[in-house]
């Protein structure tokens, strides 16, 4: 289309997005229902064969649904007995879940916050970093298909490393990205070697963030949310998301067009500023989640576990935590709830 300079060359690759409702809504048809949605509904049967078709039985040989259903049902009690209930405004009531609300948030703000936006305007990035229209195309081209790459090869890593890990050490190799981005703009525009080099740090920081942060996320924010307020949690995060998404992608044509800020390839230097306050949240903030059910991670956000003591931190899911529910009354339901759960009763 970059050759045509009639109506064709910007309505055909409008009229190519019509293509993708066909095999979303195929997807949509044969994707099963949440086992954690059944369970809410007591119908458990169901929960189960959802359960089965979403686990892989080669990855665990002692797997067994009943159980992870049983721990389920667990789970949403342990759950339903810590949350007053399921209003937005819960989502502010009292230290946890203002805590666990606020880590939703960032994490989802962080994944703008970090520079993204230079990949969203990759083509008008690279010619104003001084290539060639020709050449700025090819090169988004390049950008999408490492990104896919990225993503496939971000499901590797988070089966060996922590998504903390991913989330924090993803952000650090992006800030030297973008600082290399911003130093490099510093030999000019009319430097082919400077233009050049821009376009591949683009190029790797695409790599890296489509290996990390960006896919990353999104485990994180299921992951972290209590099961009860899963909903209403993402649901205000990625409002939030969309807020800042709209501030970036306000200030970033202006960053790179020549008659407004004009910093070109010099905002390598404002996004890197950015990413590292991302980073300091990260590391004081965010906790891991790898290898925790979600039982377990309620009691450490209940006990106020440290964010960097989370991975190394022994769970008895099955104790009773002080919940501050502020009665003993209250104190001793939950404990009957939790033996009927363990018992089966």
């Amino acid at each position: 289309m970059i050759t045509r300079d009639d109506e064709l060359g910007y309505k055909i690759p409008f009229a190519l997005q019509w293509m993708w409702p066909v095999p979303l809504i195929i997807g949509i048809c044969f994707a099963p229902e949440s086992p954690w949605w059944l369970v809410r509904r007591d119908r458990k049967e169901d929960a189960k064969k959802a359960l089965l078709r979403l686990t892989s039985r080669n990855t665990d040989i002692n797997f067994n649904p009943d159980e992870t259903i049983s721990m389920m049902v667990h789970t949403n009690e342990f759950e339903k007995a810590a949350e007053t209930g399921t209003s937005y405004w819960d989502l502010f009531k009292g230290k946890v879940a203002l805590r666990r609300t606020e880590i939703v948030c960032a994490v989802w703000s962080i994944q703008t916050l970090c520079g993204a936006s230079f990949m969203g305007y990759s083509t008008y990035f690279y010619e104003q970093a001084g290539l060639a229209t020709e050449n700025s195309f090819s090169m988004s081209l390049g950008q999408y298909a490492i990104g896919i790459v990225g993503t496939v090869f971000s499901w590797f890593l988070m089966k060996h490393f922590g998504r903390r890990s991913l989330y924090l050490y993803g952000q650090v190799i992006m800030v030297v990205l973008l600082l290399a981005i911003g130093f490099t703009s510093l030999a000019g525009r009319d430097n082919i070697s400077a233009q050049w080099g821009i376009g591949s740090l683009l190029l790797i920081y695409t790599f890296v963030y489509d290996s990390t942060v960006g896919p990353v996320c999104y485990s994180l924010v299921a992951e972290l949310t209590s099961t009860r307020l899963k909903t209403k949690s993402i649901v205000l995060a990625r409002n939030l998301y969309n807020i800042v998404g709209i501030v970036t992608n306000i200030i970033t044509p202006r960053m790179l067009n020549p008659s407004a800020w004009n910093w070109g390839a010099k905002s390598g230097f404002f996004w890197a500023g950015l990413c590292v306050l991302c980073c300091a949240w990260t590391y004081f903030r965010l906790p891991e989640p790898k290898g925790r059910t979600y039982g377990e991670l309620d009691i450490l956000f209940e006990q106020r576990v440290s964010a960097r003591k989370f991975k190394s931190t022994m769970v008895d899911q099955l104790a009773v935590v002080d919940l501050d529910l502020g009665t003993k009354e209250e104190l001793a339901a939950i404990a009957s709830t939790h033996e009927k759960v363990s018992t089966g009763g």
